[in-house]
């Protein structure tokens, strides 16, 4: 009885980590098109991505400037234009973490939203990355809405 009970718990357990978190996706065309990585002329463009499937149960919240972009999910990405100057991007977690960048216009720049272990909910770290690798993690992921 109590070998039951326990694998009923071990797989109960192992199905509630599998889960996904569900985000809205953007039309394939337009992901295809993001991944043109083309700079607008008068914009700043950022990619925020997530790459890991670490914590694929758990959407995190973004903001750029205090201003909802959307939630991202396991091998998601967001892409926004922005208007040149001062941008602060956070990942709210269980203890928010913010990356501030002076965008230029015409210029791309890259956040990697690394999932972390929190200590009673899921965490995150944020990390401004180089063309090589952030184009790396957007071309992993998916483009949300």
């Amino acid at each position: 009885m109590f070998r039951k009970l326990l694998a009923a718990t071990v797989l109960a357990g192992v199905l509630v980590m599998s889960g996904c978190a569900s985000v809205p996706m953007a039309s394939k065309s337009a992901d295809a098109q993001a991944k043109q990585f083309t700079p607008v002329t008068d914009k700043a463009t950022v990619y925020i991505y997530r790459n890991e499937v670490f914590g694929s149960a758990i959407k995190m919240p973004l903001l750029i400037d205090n201003m909802s972009v959307g939630d991202t999910a396991s091998k998601t990405y967001v892409v926004k234009q922005l208007p040149p100057g001062s941008h602060t991007i956070t990942s709210k977690t269980e203890k928010d973490s913010s990356v501030t960048i002076d965008m230029m216009a015409g210029q791309l720049y890259y956040v990697w939203q690394e999932v972390k272990m929190g200590m009673f909910a899921a965490g995150s770290a944020l990390h401004v990355v180089d063309e090589k690798k952030g184009r790396a993690g957007v071309q992993e992921s998916t483009l949300i809405e």
